[in-house]
């Protein structure tokens, strides 16, 4: 199995690792079928160690790849790959104030009209769906980058990176799935509104592969750039998640274990 995954295209082990991301996002909405809440630890230690992996990823698979290839391309290296992490983490901000905007909005028109709507089924989609669409691009890029023999893209690490995105989407898919379904909507609702958050992210993973490959000037930034829009979502969503637990510790505990994970499987493998 692994040696004909491995024979595939770079575009097309990117499109199976992002449909294995929607997949785990889509088990993650289904527990919708069997609990009415994951336990709160559980779903903490997991972020805190999605965390983890994704910190230590934006380096070795991403930035590191990323300074290589700059340095190769470009007299001011430094620069492209600092303008591209920047440029990452400011879209994913401007979103955010986007989104807030738009739900700050709705929720006002819901108080006038004083009545239940899908428009807080929407705003829960949208709001992960928006952090997924870089996740994908990411790991199209990092399956790209194994084209070019950059140090540091190797396969295992592109497939460590897939899981580490794959594993915070399993909560990511039971946050908009349990609660529409207190809510009042239906287990089989809930569920399909919870995986669609997932849908983007193997056309993200395709597209960001097919850019990387076209376009090899491009990569530096592209990397660069996934890298900025991981350490957003880490730092902005996962961490402070994971931290509002009342055994914080423990949960750092469990982002230094995700790291260490992916930072040995990373050099060890690289």
């Amino acid at each position: 199995m692994s040696n004909f995954f491995a024979a595939l295209s770079h575009p097309m082990q990117a499109l199976l690792a992002c449909l294995f991301t929607w997949a785990l996002t889509a088990l993650g909405a289904g527990m919708v079928f069997f609990f009415k809440a994951l336990h709160k630890n559980i779903m903490d230690a997991m972020l805190g160690f999605a965390a983890g992996v994704m910190v230590a990823a934006s380096f070795w698979s991403l930035l590191s790849p990323a300074i290589d290839l700059a340095e190769e391309l470009f007299a001011h290296s430094w620069f492209v790959v600092a303008l591209g992490f920047l440029c990452g983490g400011l879209l994913l901000f401007l979103g955010d104030k986007l989104f807030n905007s738009y739900a700050d909005r709705s929720r006002r028109v819901q108080e006038l009209e004083n009545k239940n709507s899908l428009k807080r089924c929407w705003m829960l989609v949208f709001s992960i769906t928006l952090h997924n669409i870089p996740e994908g691009l990411a790991i199209g890029v990092a399956f790209a980058s194994l084209a070019y023999g950059l140090e540091g893209a190797t396969l295992p690490a592109a497939c460590l990176l897939a899981l580490g995105i794959g594993i915070q989407n399993l909560p990511e898919g039971t946050a908009v799935s349990v609660p529409l379904r207190r809510e009042g909507y239906s287990r089989k609702k809930s569920f399909l509104f919870g995986q669609l958050s997932g849908m983007v992210e193997p056309i993200a993973g395709l597209m960001g592969a097919l850019l990387a490959l076209k376009a090899r000037v491009l990569l530096p930034f592209l990397l660069s750039f996934a890298a900025g829009a991981m350490i957003y979502v880490v730092v902005q969503e996962l961490i402070p998640e994971s931290q509002s637990n009342e055994r914080k510790e423990i949960m750092a505990l469990f982002t230094l274990v995700g790291f260490s994970v992916m930072m040995i499987l990373d050099v060890a493998l690289g």
